[in-house]
């Protein structure tokens, strides 16, 4: 007799481009009956309607496909009821599901979170903790509930976050080790070899949405506060500042090892260009000196710094908020 378990009949919520990897590793393991995401949305300058990349992946593969406005309607409840789930894989979807979705699948709604659970619950998790300065995140799996993100945990998988990382690197990895970690959650929930762990109640953090007015860069902050923001806010919003009034994106940058680090730069105003050179843009910041690497102005196209700073007379200059 063979020990390998059926297929489970499954549905997926998803819509950007962190749900992707999981739906394509549960296609390939299991039958995806219905794919649900968010209706198509204007974007860009002409606001032309775009398609989610979740919603690209079902297109590619003839996976039966529902966009409802909301799961709060009975037509989109009806159309959940009849699929008769085992499961419904949920990965930032965006809308929220009412009780009577929550309840409609055999095995429940399991959601895939960007975090290690209870820390940064919430919309931003990942940017959340590189603005926090984490030395760790991760990928929970858990049973959702009417709560936000607060459901019973199944399973979770750490990662470290390197000085390297950016809010894109870091959402590529945990994306990846998500598609993984779900897969092989299915299998154990499917065979009764999980047992669930209610969320503990110390540790608890909320990851509220990022929005574009968090970008603009206070020169007045610890080097490591602006450098952190640099990396949390790339790919978006981008962190920026201004020069002679003028919007300046920073996208890459370091810690500059000096003696000005640790002690702040005495009789100097945060901001101030200290060096422009080709390895990159020293600036004073409250505490310690930030180096730029790549850098673009409105309109153009991002520089590195030895390629941005050729014609300029950057040294004095002061980088201001606004």
């Amino acid at each position: 007799m063979s020990s390998v378990l059926p297929a489970l009949r499954l549905g997926f919520a998803g819509t950007p481009e962190f749900a992707v990897p999981a739906l394509d590793a549960l296609r390939q393991t299991h039958r995806i009956c219905a794919v649900f995401t968010q209706p198509d949305r204007p974007a860009g300058r002409g606001q032309a309607l775009r398609e989610s990349p979740v919603k690209a992946l079902a297109v590619a593969h003839g996976i039966p496909l529902h966009q409802p406005a909301s799961f709060k309607s009975p037509e989109a409840l009806e159309i959940l009821r009849s699929l008769a789930l085992d499961a419904l894989v949920v990965v930032a979807y965006g809308l929220l599901l009412p009780p009577a979705a929550l309840g409609c699948p055999k095995l429940g709604c399991i959601n895939i979170h960007a975090s290690l659970l209870p820390r940064w619950r919430g919309a931003a998790p990942i940017q959340r903790a590189i603005l926090a300065g984490d030395a760790q995140t991760g990928v929970t799996i858990m049973r959702m509930d009417q709560g936000l993100d607060t459901g019973p945990m199944l399973a979770a998988r750490a990662m470290d976050i390197r000085a390297d990382d950016t809010a894109r690197s870091v959402h590529d990895r945990l994306a990846r080790a998500g598609a993984d970690l779900i897969v092989e959650t299915l299998a154990a929930l499917n065979s009764g070899r999980i047992r669930e762990e209610p969320q503990p109640s110390a540790g608890v953090t909320y990851a509220a949405k990022i929005t574009k007015a968090e970008a603009l860069i206070d020169w007045r902050e610890d080097a490591a506060q602006i450098w952190r923001r640099i990396r949390a806010f790339n790919p978006w919003p981008i962190a920026e500042t201004r020069l002679d009034g003028a919007q300046l994106r920073i996208w890459d940058a370091e810690l500059r090892d000096s003696e000005l680090r640790a002690g702040g730069a005495p009789g100097i105003e945060p901001g101030t260009v200290l060096a422009a050179a080709d390895d990159g843009i020293d600036v004073a910041c409250g505490t310690g000196v930030l180096r730029i690497l790549r850098l673009q102005l409105t309109g153009r196209k991002p520089l590195l710094a030895r390629e941005f700073i050729q014609g300029l007379r950057l040294d004095h200059a002061r980088f201001a908020a606004a």
